[in-house]
């Protein structure tokens, strides 16, 4: 078939071949991995020995999910699997593209295969874009082979990607590129003469260069981008070098970009830790990760919202107080708006960090519920059920139920069974004004013991005297 490209021509450098008057391939493109070993980061997943790079050395896999931040290299790696495994390339938006599109890729992949015995990567970018039905039409085709599905999103797969392509998808996160990993790339595009400015008296400082890695927040893409710039408007000095100093590095990367979706992984993975910064009484922690979310335009309310379910998750009994902060923060967000509404925001995450932690209540509710759940449910003991099931029992004949009104008792307290089989939920913890909780709990528990061991204790004739109080 004449016109159509070779597996060699589909990683060929276009700058090298661009025509008189074209416009430069950018510098990230033209820097972008050819085998494994240029990729950069993502060791949890390429290293020696690790799944994904045995199965791409192999040539052993199926379909594939990449799934994090801009600029982790997931479009890279694609092309480097397909370079590695000898296979054709293919690529399609999620944005652009519609079923014609996947339908007629599909067909000339099956040309291929039936014609040359070649297998086809269909790589689609942005796959969280396509609708189910977009979706649904990739499935026979993945299950007879007829592509190799690679998909690439920078949103959880399990969350905006249909499951039964997930489920027929091994699926891999890909992480921020590391600061050293970053500047190792900014080096090899300065050195490489094919590629990159290794051609041009090019010196970049040891400053720049870290601050470009980290200022890119781990997107290789952007650091590249930045470099590009710098060298790209930086004139030569007398002797023809040009320089990229720490200052040059400051302007062409600007201010670091809050890597943050609304509705992607930044978005719960920077909740989680703002929460997590709360529980683990790090106040610091708590305000930066507030800070970000403000700065990246967080709805306060998601975020006062996670401050009222902190307060009694894991503050809790320890101190009750923190639950009255966090609803009157959001009480005050509401009444005042943004930006003022920020410093009550504040004012409660600095408390919650800080006030003493338990989780006993919160705890305490999971074991009953997982009772429940397991199907271990109870009758209500007779004593403690209504009045008029009282009386129905009295006209059956069964035995009087005797209910205690603890009001009428010293210290408001009798003892008498609420709950079947003695189970025990709550555990007192040993923070803040839980202790004194704890105490009253022991002295109460030691007086039931004392009653059940027969004290003479004069429960039933008091009992008897107030019969139908409190019911």
């Amino acid at each position: 078939m004449l016109g159509v490209p070779t597996v060699s021509d589909l990683f060929s450098t276009p700058v090298a071949t661009a025509r008189k008057g074209d416009a430069p391939e950018p510098l990230a493109s033209r820097m972008r991995p050819r085998s494994l070993d240029e990729v950069a980061g993502q060791l949890h997943i390429l290293g020696e020995g690790k799944l994904l790079r045995r199965a791409i050395e192999s040539d052993r896999f199926t379909s594939l999910i990449f799934y994090g931040p801009p600029g982790t290299g997931k479009t890279s790696l694609a092309s480097v699997i397909a370079r590695t495994t000898g296979s054709r390339f293919e690529s399609l938006n999620g944005v652009e593209s519609n079923v014609a599109e996947i339908r007629a890729r599909i067909d000339q992949a099956r040309t291929w295969r039936e014609l040359r015995g070649e297998t086809t990567i269909l790589f689609i970018d942005e796959i969280h874009r396509f609708n189910k039905a977009q979706q649904d039409v990739l499935l026979p085709h993945i299950e007879r082979g007829v592509v190799r599905f690679i998909g690439a999103t920078t949103h959880n797969p399990y969350f905006h990607v249909n499951s039964p392509l997930v489920s027929r998808s091994q699926v891999f996160q890909l992480e921020p590129v590391p600061v050293d990993e970053v500047v190792r790339l900014l080096q090899r595009a300065l050195a490489d003469e094919d590629r990159g400015f290794g051609g041009q008296l090019v010196e970049a400082s040891a400053e720049a260069l870290d601050h470009l890695a980290e200022k890119s927040d781990g997107d290789a893409r952007k650091a590249l981008s930045a470099l590009e710039l710098a060298v790209m408007t930086t004139p030569a000095d007398e002797d023809g070098v040009i320089r990229v100093t720490l200052g040059v590095a400051e302007e062409s990367i600007q201010r670091k970009a809050v890597v943050y979706d609304a509705d992607g992984d930044a978005h719960y993975d920077t909740a989680s830790a703002f929460i997590k910064s709360i529980r683990g009484s790090d106040p610091d922690a708590a305000l930066y990760w507030l800070a970000k979310m403000l700065h990246a335009g967080e709805d306060p309310r998601f975020i006062s919202r996670r401050l009222v379910i902190a307060a009694s998750e894991d503050i809790g009994l320890a101190d009750s107080n923190a639950l009255r902060v966090a609803l009157d923060a959001h009480h005050a967000l509401e009444f005042v708006g943004l930006p003022e509404g920020r410093i009550p925001l504040a004012h409660a995450t600095v408390y919650l960090a800080t006030a003493p932690k338990s989780n006993t209540a919160y705890a305490a509710l999971g074991k009953a519920m997982a009772d429940i759940e397991q199907g271990r449910t109870l009758a209500v003991p007779p004593h403690l059920r209504t009045a008029t099931r009282k009386k129905l029992a009295a006209a059956s004949g069964e035995e009087k139920l005797q209910y205690f009104y603890s009001h009428d008792f010293e210290g408001a307290y009798v003892p008498q069974s609420y709950l079947p089989e003695g189970r025990v939920y709550y555990e007192a913890g040993d923070q803040g004004m839980e202790k004194r909780i704890s105490e009253r709990l022991d002295y109460w528990r030691a007086l039931a013991k004392s009653e059940n061991g027969g004290s003479g204790h004069e429960v039933d004739q008091h009992a008897r005297d107030i019969d139908g109080r409190g019911q």
